[in-house]
């Protein structure tokens, strides 16, 4: 079960964007909760009236998970590259989960149908890397895609590439997620 305190950072992060008084103080963040200056991944998903308003994280611990949620709050809101970037009307309609990876582990593999084998729906998320081809599903994408063929199969088109790739035996991780949510409204203030 994942810290509330996730949800207040991401939220005041967001809120720094529209009003200065907004302000993370880190020292004392790291000070009551140790685990933030610790190395982690994770990923911000917003929503408004249960539709993807922005997504946007890390797939490898780079920095402090503290450090890795104010980037990819603020990321998630104002630059997604598929969505205008958030409005403060929209705050009282938005919903943000925050979800923090696993390390990744490398599958072992000889055809596609092992590793239909080993993916474990709605449990794994899943990493494709092969040349320039990079693609992740969160595992909360198995909701849409339940069956893992299909879930392999769009992964591949989000990487840039397309189902044949896994004729060449592309690098595979997956990884694991504790993810917390709620309305915006409800998520109490730093």
């Amino acid at each position: 079960m994942l810290d509330p305190i996730l949800l207040r950072i991401a939220k005041n992060a967001i809120l720094s964007r529209f009003y200065k008084s907004s302000i993370i103080n880190r020292g004392k963040l790291f000070g009551e909760y140790p685990f933030l200056n610790t190395m982690g991944a994770c990923f911000v998903t917003l929503h408004t009236n249960h539709d993807l308003r922005g997504c946007i994280g890390s797939i490898v611990a780079h920095t402090s998970l503290l450090e890795d949620l104010i980037q990819n709050s603020v990321s998630a809101a104002f630059n997604d590259p598929r969505f205008a970037p958030l409005e403060s009307s929209e705050l009282s309609s938005l919903r943000i989960e925050v979800s923090v990876l696993s390390k990744p582990e490398l599958l072992e593999y000889a055809d596609f149908d092992e590793l239909l084998k080993k993916v474990r729906p709605s449990v794994d998320g899943l990493i494709l890397k092969y040349g320039g081809y990079q693609g992740t599903f969160l595992p909360q994408v198995w909701e849409q895609l339940p069956h893992a063929e299909d879930f392999l199969e769009h992964l591949s088109v989000k990487a840039g590439a397309d189902p044949s790739i896994y004729a060449r035996n592309p690098s595979i991780y997956r990884y694991t997620v504790d993810a917390i949510e709620e309305d915006f409204d409800a998520i109490l203030p730093l």
